[in-house]
């Protein structure tokens, strides 16, 4: 029987990354779950124990620390068992730009992008060398949406996004699967950890239906899975445009709506 690849998750106490742990578990992985709230990892770490019989090792890390962090990147450099990485932990914070907290700030694109970059860049060569593996970004439909108002927590998610679909191109010839996953408003407790009202959104998705789409996903081998959007037509329409006005760029000369006289 092949043995099936532990499954690193970050931000796995709760939400997203504690349904991920759930799923796959579910699946007879193995599981190494990461972090800042111990007491929670243990007790899920525990149910997953009893109710699914596999293993499952529980890191206490706060990934916007560096000495924290670089102990994830370790595990991930050294343990050749973990053959999937979640990178699931993420942060928001409610209000506009200007009345955010530089130091608040700071710590979202820590930990968004920083540490999230990070952890890929510590598996991901590994991964190449043996000819398999995954890694799953959690990203946002925010990071396509400006008009949300969100500016700092979306272009982390654009920055998500955009880096694993260069690392898709870069690594799916070595046998690497890459895969970002763009959830919408989903009930986790990020709302409540932002200071955001989570009455005040019309709609919201359940975790456990979001991470059931992003796994059938993940089994179809998508490079971008959006499971809030309905017409799947419409990203292929926006990836079209986009190689179109690609194709359209020229590096020799300024379009010639820039090249009127100065007066």
């Amino acid at each position: 029987m092949t043995t099936r690849p532990r499954v690193l998750i970050t931000g796995a106490s709760s939400g997203i990354g504690a349904t991920y742990a759930e799923r796959f578990a579910r699946r007879g992985h193995d599981l190494v779950l990461v972090a800042r709230d111990n007491a929670r990892l243990e007790a899920l770490a525990a149910r997953l124990r009893q109710e699914h019989r596999v293993a499952v090792d529980v890191v206490q890390a706060d990934l916007t620390q560096s000495s924290d962090l670089a102990a994830v990147e370790n595990r991930l450099r050294e343990d050749i068992r973990i053959g999937v990485l979640v990178n699931n932990a993420g942060a928001s914070k409610a209000g506009s730009f200007i009345d955010q907290a530089t130091d608040d700030v700071e710590q979202i694109v820590a930990l968004n992008t920083t540490a999230l970059l990070r952890l890929a860049s510590a598996v991901a060569p590994r991964l190449a060398q043996a000819g398999e593996g995954a890694i799953i970004n959690i990203g946002s439909v925010v990071g396509l949406a400006p008009e949300f108002g969100m500016s700092v927590y979306g272009a982390t998610k654009a920055f998500v996004l955009f880096l694993s679909q260069g690392l898709s191109l870069e690594l799916a010839p070595k046998g690497v699967y890459v895969q970002a996953v763009l959830p919408a408003a989903t009930r986790t407790e990020i709302w409540e950890r932002a200071g955001a009202d989570i009455n005040a959104l019309p709609e919201m998705m359940e975790v456990g239906e979001l991470v059931d789409a992003a796994l059938v996903g993940f089994d179809r081998r998508e490079v971008v899975t959006i499971p809030p959007l309905h017409d799947a037509a419409r990203w292929d329409a926006l990836e079209t445009a986009r190689q179109i006005l690609l194709s359209d760029i020229r590096q020799a000369h300024a379009a010639e709506r820039y090249q009127q006289a100065v007066a």
